[in-house]
């Protein structure tokens, strides 16, 4: 018999998505099968898979080791009586196997590559880190390298979660920037800490603010709505500022705030209030603001008036700050509270 004790990654989900996690090579069938012959039990009992797991939980599986690691793709495990069985791992090392070495593999190679991801704040829930530009947020290759595999990285690298632990939970990003925009990304480091950030990101209950530069002097603050359209072969999106059938485009809300205005260019501070992909940079470009750099929706003659400052060949936008709101519980210490992202050095050549 084998053993795992619910811990705080695992608890407040249904029991059968937890053994999908944790049983990664065995068949949905197959699992309800093993619930229904008591050969995986649930505190010494009987279970259907909807149970909600709470920490301390116990589950037991009743197979021998051989088909446990099978079922388990993970040749590196222990047995209850915490010995390994070092000729049932040499014969069961499987593409599951490898697979697992190389996402390891690739977490520390993104923590030694990445540089410049600073981490803003943290605690047992949450990381808020300030991405540089040039950085992805996530893949969109499987071969690249992004926050998200450096967040792991570093997170095992200074011995905040386990290789195990990342069979049941793997913390990511929940807010994610273009590449070449710059400032803060939101992680969940636990669970419960993920759940919490997306709903608050889902119900737009965590302000978000920019900082760019665009073209032209603007005299005041504003706010400005309109309907977006992604194309994705393009990877460009498209404004209306009214559209008779919506199932195309979706509504954005974009506010912004002049702060200095130097040079012909505006510095601007943004808050983004619907968050869709590009849609700050078109949306100010659509009221004849592009942001400086923005070679796809900007001014590019514009643009290349500022060579000789030697700025980046991409639109400088950063995000900047996030304010929470009142929370109360395990995230009272969040409530209400802001953080900031310090800018690009180069950002003080134009100011």
């Amino acid at each position: 018999m084998q053993e795992f004790k619910i811990g705080a990654n695992e608890a407040g989900q249904r029991f059968d998505k937890f053994l999908h996690k944790y049983l990664k090579e065995a068949g949905t069938g197959f699992l309800y099968k093993m619930l229904r012959k008591k050969n995986i039990t649930l505190n010494k009992k009987k279970a259907d898979g909807k149970e909600i797991l709470s920490v301390g939980d116990e589950v037991q599986f009743f197979f021998s080791d051989e088909t446990f690691l099978k079922i388990r793709g993970n040749v590196a495990l222990q047995n209850p009586a915490g010995k390994r069985n070092q000729n049932l791992i040499a014969k069961n090392i499987s593409g599951s196997d490898k697979t697992n070495k190389n996402m390891f593999i690739q977490y520390e190679t993104a923590y030694e590559r990445l540089k410049g991801i600073e981490v803003v704040y943290e605690n047992e829930h949450i990381l808020l880190l300030n991405k540089p530009a040039g950085i992805l947020s996530q893949k969109s290759e499987p071969s690249d390298l992004s926050v998200n595999e450096w967040l792991i990285g570093y997170l095992l690298r200074h011995k905040k979660i386990s290789k195990e632990q990342l069979d049941t939970f793997k913390p990511s990003i929940c807010n994610r920037l273009d590449r070449n925009t710059s400032g803060l990304i939101i992680c969940g480091k636990s669970l419960m800490g993920s759940r919490q950030m997306n709903l608050l990101i889902k119900e737009r209950k965590i302000r978000k603010y920019y900082r760019t530069f665009v073209k032209g002097k603007v005299e005041k603050g504003t706010y400005i709505k309109g309907f977006l359209k992604k194309d994705e072969k393009l990877n460009k999106v498209f404004l209306k500022e009214s559209v008779d059938n919506e199932k195309d485009y979706m509504p954005i809300e974009t506010a912004y705030e002049p702060i200095i205005y130097k040079n012909g260019c505006t510095y601007l501070e943004v808050e983004l209030i619907t968050g869709k992909t590009h849609q700050i940079r078109a949306h100010l470009a659509s009221v004849g603001h592009p942001l400086l750099g923005d070679e796809k929706y900007g001014d590019k003659t514009w643009n290349r008036s500022f060579r000789e400052i030697k700025l980046p060949k991409w639109q400088l936008l950063h995000s900047y700050r996030i304010e929470f709101p009142e929370m109360d519980g395990d995230f009272e210490e969040l409530s209400n509270k802001k953080f900031v992202a310090k800018e690009p050095s180069f950002y003080e050549l134009l100011k």
